[in-house]
Order: C-alpha cells, then structure tokens, then sequence
C-alpha cells in the first residue's frame, strides 16, 4: 500500500508542473528540431554535391582526349567536393550561430 501511495504521489506532482514550464520546454524541442532538420537538410544537400562531383568528375575522365585532360577532371572533381563541404560547414556552422 505504501508503494502506491508514493507512486501517487510521484505521478500527482510531475503532473502539477505549472503550464508555463510546459511551454518553455516545448520551444526549446521545438527550436533544437528545427536545428537539427536544417542541419540534416545541409548534410543531404552536401552529399548530392559530393555525388555530383564524383560523377561529373568520371565523366570526364572517361571522355579525357589524353592523360593531361583526365588530370585535370581528377583535380575539378576533388575541388567540387571540397567546395560542398566548405559550404555544408559554413551552413552549418550561421545555424549554430543563429539558434
């Protein structure tokens, strides 16, 4: 009998937490889901670059004349990639700034 009353109690006061906690709480899950999809969203838009690098990157050291060409579309490829991550950071990094 003794353990039902405690859990009673237990249960009674977590559901007396005044309505305003319950908000607060609320917009702060809701202001870290936010977060979290944006940068979910940025990490996707990443990866499509990154493909897109590689691919582009293959089709044009597939379709190279000579070995100079295919360099080069080695090198453009590599920078593309780079140049997604540098920017999925820089998103990534003006969301943590912003929220």
């Amino acid at each position: 009998m003794e353990n039902v009353a405690k859990e009673e109690e237990i249960i009674g006061s977590s559901s007396s937490t005044p309505l305003s906690n319950h908000k607060k709480n609320n917009t702060s899950f809701g202001s870290r889901l936010k977060k979290s999809c944006l940068s979910f969203a940025v990490s996707l838009q990443e990866s499509f670059r990154y493909v897109k690098a590689s691919f582009v990157g293959q089709a044009k050291v597939i379709t190279a004349k000579n070995e100079k060409e295919a360099s080069e579309a080695e090198l453009e490829a590599s920078k593309m990639q780079v140049e997604a991550a540098d920017a999925a950071e820089d998103a990534k990094n003006k969301i943590n700034k912003s929220a």
